[in-house]
Order: C-alpha cells, then structure tokens, then sequence
C-alpha cells in the first residue's frame, strides 16, 4: 500500500510581502491606520485639538476684530480675512503633534520594534505625517464650520471653498516633514513641543495671519510678506472670496510646499534610519 504526501508548498500558502514602491505604500498604510485607530483612545487630544483654534476665531474675531477690521479694505469683513488665515495657523500649529509622536515613539521603544519589522524605512513616518494630515483636515472643516457661525462665507462658490481646505492641508504636510525631523532628533515629547512652537510662533504671527502686512512696520513688511505663512493665507483668502487665485500666489506656495518637502522629507527619512 503506497501513500501520496503533497509537499509543503502544495498543502500551505505562503504570505508573500509586496516589494518595491508596492511594499513602501502597503506598508505606510499599515502604519498610517495604526495611527488613525489611536485618535479615538485619546479623545482628549483630539478635543483640545479643536478647541484651539476656535477659542482664536472667537477671541480675534470678538476682541480684536473691531479695530483690525477698522484697517481691511473697504467691503472686506474681518470675518473673511481671519478665517483663512488662521486655518493656516491652527495647521501650522497642529503639525507639532508629528514631532511629539514620534518623540513619544521614540522614548517608549516603539521605532525600535518597529525597526526590526520587515518593513519599509519609510513606513513609520509616511503612517504618522498621513494620519496626521487626517486629523488637520478634520481640524480644517471645524474651522470653516465655526467660521460659517461668524459671518465667514466661501463667495467664490463651495468649490473653490474645498481647493482652500485642501491647500491648507497640503502646506501642513509640508510643514510636518520638518516636525518629523525635529521629533526624531530631541526623542523628548516635552522637548519636542517646545523646540517646535520657538519658531512656530515668530512664523506664524509675523504674517498676514491676524493682520494686513501693510499695517506693519516698514522694515518688518518685506519678511512678513515672503513667509511662506502670508503667502499661503492670501491664496486662501483669494480662494474663499474671489473664487480663483488671483496675484501669482500659486507658483510660490507650490515651491515652498514642493521645496519643503524635497528637502526635510529625506532629511527626516534619512534620521529615522540613525536612530
């Protein structure tokens, strides 16, 4: 009596990893969900998150609105030159928590686990700048929300209004190339946040965030008015009231967010792979 016994490959299927530019995208995913499903275990982050920047829009807007109001053109309301501008802020703002994640990956071990993984390098960062991007997208439609509750209105159509959202948002991930590489160089969660906001600050309030540039003094225009900050917010702003950019402010906040990326995304990737 003779028996037939099938072969190891015949009776088992074996879990190939994609590979490749498959296996960076496959893998980035991964990391990219395994971020996502955070957000809900910690609620209080996400709701700080939001309540920011609307304690801004009600603070500028009800405070100080009145007398930089008093310097806007004629027929422009505050309402419709802050919110904008301060949606760039808060994202600005908002892409410190890439840098204190993975800080807090850092301290916790978690890079190294993932280090031994076979993944791809670029997994754990491409997975935290991703859900992070998220999270100021969502970020980005409480603002509108509560800037619908002040008198803000897309006059250019709803249209224009998302390619405003999607503008701020792609200037955030940007920005959250030089968080990562921050994050990664301190490995401290209080030390990144603090290394991130000593020059978030200056960035974001020497712009035309909160005022017009020409309300600012004559030697503090010329750098107020290339920051990459101001230029982004006027290309909102031009968005969300003409309907169209308008000025040439597209080409220089494509470089920069272009240029940004080019240079700090390796930068960080390659960073990551040091640690």
């Amino acid at each position: 009596m003779t028996t037939t016994t099938g072969t190891a490959a015949d009776t088992t299927l074996e879990y190939r990893r994609p590979r490749g530019i498959v296996a960076m995208f496959h893998d980035g995913a991964i990391a990219t969900w395994r971020n996502l499903v955070q957000l809900p275990r910690t609620p209080e982050l996400v709701l700080f998150t939001l309540i920011q920047p609307v304690m801004f829009v009600l603070l500028f807007t009800y405070v100080f609105g009145g007398s930089i109001g008093q310097s806007l053109p004629p027929g422009l309301s505050y309402a419709q030159f802050l919110i904008p501008g301060i949606m760039v802020q808060t994202i600005v703002f908002g892409t410190s928590q890439t840098s204190v994640g993975l800080a807090d990956d850092l301290q916790k071990g978690l890079v190294d686990r993932f280090r031994s993984l076979p993944i791809a390098r670029s997994a754990v960062l491409t997975g935290r700048i991703a859900a992070d991007t998220v999270r100021l997208s969502m970020v980005a439609v409480v603002l509108v929300l509560v800037g619908y509750a002040v008198g803000f209105r897309f006059e250019g159509g709803w249209f224009w209004g998302v390619a405003m959202i999607v503008g701020a948002v792609a200037f955030g991930f940007a920005m959250s190339w030089i968080m990562a590489l921050i994050g990664l160089s301190v490995r401290d969660p209080e030390t990144a946040s603090t290394a991130g906001f000593v020059w978030l600050f200056p960035l974001t309030f020497v712009s035309s965030v909160f005022v017009p540039v020409y309300s600012m003094p004559g030697w503090l225009q010329p750098i107020a008015r290339n920051n990459p900050v101001t230029l982004t917010a006027n290309l909102l702003r031009e968005l969300a009231i003409i309907g169209r950019p308008a000025g040439g402010t597209v080409l220089p906040v494509v470089l920069w967010i272009a240029g940004i990326t080019a240079v700090f995304g390796p930068l960080a990737v390659s960073k990551y792979r040091r640690v």
